[in-house]
């Protein structure tokens, strides 16, 4: 008897289609590592929420993109067993398209972060106002980082698709567990919030163990994975900003009279 289709069915053959795109291409594994380092620079640089947004939509259309491209070069290498001119042009065009999203993200990636504004920063730096980044910005950009780290982790380790879920050499639960605590905590800024916030990250961390999920090593590194991302953000980049803008804080006189923004 034939199976009835689920409704999850078709979300999860896209997404086999997105794991053998990353398996067989290596052009979409560099996709994956740029999304994961551009990301952590934005988040690192402290870019405004609609600067994250543009380079997300950026991110996914060089993805879809090249999803597009694999599809049409199996398609044509099943159809054409020798050489046509038209199919070349077919894999040509769509290798164009690639290309298209890619010099556009390059670009918009670097007037993102080229426009920076300094006087905001040493202003700010100057009424003693430190810079942080937003965390709704930080909790939802850094949970996408952790699960393409921990996703990347897992597929480097040749774990199927039916097994990328559950185990592998990184924690998924324990490194976003780590990352909300101390996300939690750099926000409240309170002693008894700190310790309840860790204390829900050991426990999520030490349920994957009873359940046999994860080895102690692999919580531990999942760990480290979400306290050194949460860290790097909020501890050591304002040290940073803070230590670049005292170093310009000497040119403020010299700068004209301009309307900050709020």
């Amino acid at each position: 008897m034939m199976r009835t289709k689920l409704p999850t069915d078709s979300f999860v053959y896209a997404l086999e289609g997105v794991l053998h795109c990353f398996r067989s291409q290596r052009h979409m594994q560099v996709h994956f590592m740029m999304l994961v380092l551009v990301l952590v620079a934005a988040l690192m640089l402290g870019v405004e929420m609609m600067g994250v947004l543009i380079l997300m939509l950026c991110i996914a259309m060089v993805m879809a993109t090249e999803l597009i491209n694999t599809a049409i070069e199996t398609v044509v290498d099943m159809v054409s067993k020798k050489y046509e001119p038209l199919a070349k042009l077919a894999k040509d065009v769509a290798a164009g398209a690639v290309l298209v999203a890619s010099v556009n993200a390059a670009v918009c990636g670097s007037l993102i972060f080229l426009r920076t504004k300094p006087v905001r920063y040493i202003a700010k730096a100057a009424r003693m106002q430190p810079v942080r980044p937003d965390p709704l910005v930080v909790a939802i950009v850094g949970i996408l980082v952790i699960a393409t780290i921990v996703m990347i982790s897992k597929l480097r380790a040749g774990r199927s698709n039916a097994a990328l879920w559950q185990g592998g050499p990184v924690s998924g639960h324990s490194a976003v567990g780590f990352f909300l605590a101390v996300t939690v905590i750099f926000s409240a800024n309170s002693a008894l919030v700190t310790v309840l916030a860790l204390l829900l990250a050991a426990i999520i961390a030490q349920s994957r163990v009873e359940a046999r999920i994860h080895s102690i090593h692999e919580v531990v590194m999942g760990a480290l994975v979400g306290l050194v991302l949460t860290t790097a953000i909020y501890w050591l980049m304002p040290y940073i900003r803070q230590a670049w803008a005292d170093g310009h804080r000497s040119a403020l006189p010299l700068l004209p009279v301009l309307r900050l923004p709020r």
